[in-house]
C-alpha cells in the first residue's frame, strides 16, 4: 500500500499484494497552488484591478521607447522630459474612475513628480494600483527561426521584494511568439516556461503577475492561423503555470486579440475578432482567472475599443478588459506636444480614451463622435519597446 498526498488530501493506492515484512513507503506530491503569506492579498489585488468598467494604463515603455515617442513631438529624451510626461499621466484628475492599475517602468516607480510627491503616491491618491514591468527585454533565441527569448529571471525575487516595498502591487512580464517565424516549439516552450517561473516568483513576493505571451501582429496570415497559434501558446503557458503551482485566482492575463496578421489582405470586423478571441479564451483559460486585460498590439485607438466592446456584448466568465499603452496615449502625446500650457487638454484626451474603453468593458461603447485620428493604425513592423 502506498500513501500519496495530493492537493492536501491523502490517497491510499493499492499496489498489489505486499510481501510479508515489506516496508511501506510514502510519496508526497506537492500539487497545491500557492498558499503562502500573500495568497489572500493577491486575490484581493487581482479582483480590485478587475473592477467592472475599469482597466489598466500601460505606461511601462523603456526609456529608449519613451524617448522615441517624445522625439515624435520634438522633445529630447531626458530624465526631465520623461518625468514631465509620466507626471501628466499619473496626476490626471478623475483617471481612477476608469483605470484601476498603471504599469510603470522602474524609473517611474522610484521617481517623484516635479512638485516632490512620489509617482506612487499620486496613483494611490487617484485610487489606481501601481504596477511594475519586471522583464529585462527580448534577446535572440539560439538555434531558432529568428525568434526571441525574454530575460529577467536572475535576481527577480529580490527585485520583486524591492518593488513591493516601494508600493507596487502587481507586475508584468512580456514575452512574444512570432507566427511568420513558425513559431518553433522551442520558442513557444521557452516563452511559456519563463512566464510561469516569473509568475511564481512574483506571487511569492506579493505581486500579482500579469502573464503576457504576445502573439505578434506581424505577418500575412489569416485569423484562423492566429487562433491556432494562440491556442497552442496558451495551452503551453497554463501547463507550466500549473506545474509551478501558480495561484490562478491571483493572476491576470494580457493576451493579444485574435486577429489576422497586420499584412493580411482582409481585415476582420469587431464581431469576428470577438468571436475568435472568446473561442480561444474559452478553450484555454480557466474561469478561476479574474481578469483578461487585452493589449492593443498596434491596433488603432478606435479599433481596439470597438473590438473590446464586441467581446463584452455577452457574459464572460472573466473580467474582459484592457491594458493599453499606445491605444490610450497616442492622442495624449499629440495633444500635449511637450508644452506646459497643454497639460490640461492632454489630460482631457487621456480621460476621453479611458472613458471610451471603460464603456467598452461594460459593452456600452458608442463610437459616435470619434475623430479620424482615433482610427489611424499604429502597427509598426518588428516593433520593440
Amino acid at each position: 500500500m502506498a500513501s500519496v498526498a495530493l492537493a492536501g488530501t491523502t490517497l491510499v493506492a493499492k499496489a498489489g499484494v505486499a510481501r510479508q515484512g515489506r516496508r511501506r513507503s510514502s510519496v508526497n506530491v506537492n500539487a497545491a497552488a500557492y498558499n503562502g503569506a500573500y495568497a489572500e492579498e493577491l486575490v484581493a489585488t487581482a479582483n480590485k484591478i478587475a473592477t467592472p468598467g475599469k482597466g489598466i494604463l500601460a505606461m511601462d515603455e523603456s526609456n529608449a521607447t519613451c524617448g522615441k515617442r517624445l522625439e515624435s513631438i520634438g522633445l529630447e529624451n531626458t530624465v526631465e522630459s520623461r518625468q514631465a510626461y509620466r507626471e501628466l499621466l499619473v496626476t490626471t484628475p478623475g483617471l481612477g474612475e476608469y483605470i484601476s492599475g498603471a504599469i510603470l517602468f522602474e524609473e517611474t516607480l522610484f521617481q517623484d513628480t516635479r512638485k516632490g510627491t512620489s509617482m506612487v503616491d499620486e496613483l494611490n491618491k487617484n485610487g489606481i494600483l501601481p504596477g511594475i514591468k519586471v522583464d529585462k527585454g527580448l534577446h535572440p533565441l539560439a538555434n531558432s527561426n529568428g525568434e526571441s527569448w525574454c530575460a529577467g529571471l536572475d535576481g527577480l525575487d529580490q527585485r520583486c521584494a524591492d518593488y513591493y516595498k516601494q508600493g507596487a502591487r502587481f507586475a508584468k512580464w512580456r514575452s512574444v511568439v512570432s507566427i511568420p517565424a513558425g513559431p518553433t516549439a522551442i520558442a513557444v516552450r521557452d516563452c511559456a516556461y519563463g512566464l510561469a517561473r516569473y509568475a511564481a516568483i512574483a506571487q511569492n513576493a506579493g505581486l500579482v503577475p500579469i502573464v503576457e505571451p504576445e502573439i505578434l501582429l506581424d505577418g500575412e496570415h489569416d485569423i484562423d492561423r492566429t487562433l491556432e497559434v494562440a491556442e497552442m501558446t496558451w495551452a503551453e503557458t497554463f501547463k507550466y503555470l500549473a506545474d509551478n503551482n501558480v495561484l490562478f485566482e491571483g493572476i491576470l492575463l494580457k493576451p493579444s486579440m485574435v486577429t489576422p496578421g497586420a499584412e493580411h489582405k482582409k481585415r476582420s470586423t469587431p464581431d469576428e475578432v470577438a468571436s475568435y478571441t472568446l473561442k480561444m479564451l474559452r478553450r484555454r483559460v480557466p474561469p478561476a482567472v479574474p481578469g483578461i486585460m487585452f493589449l492593443s498590439g498596434g491596433q488603432s485607438e478606435l479599433e481596439s475599443t470597438l473590438n473590446l466592446n464586441a467581446m463584452n456584448q455577452s457574459p464572460n466568465p472573466w473580467h474582459v478588459s484592457f491594458s493599453y499603452a499606445r491605444a490610450l496615449q497616442n492622442s495624449v502625446l499629440k495633444t500635449w506636444k511637450g508644452e506646459e500650457g497643454n497639460v490640461q487638454i492632454a489630460q482631457e484626451a487621456l480621460l476621453k480614451r479611458a472613458k471610451a474603453n471603460s464603456q467598452a468593458q461594460l459593452g456600452k461603447y458608442d463610437p459616435a463622435g470619434e475623430s479620424s485620428e482615433a482610427a489611424k493604425g499604429m502597427f509598426e513592423k518588428g516593433y520593440t519597446y
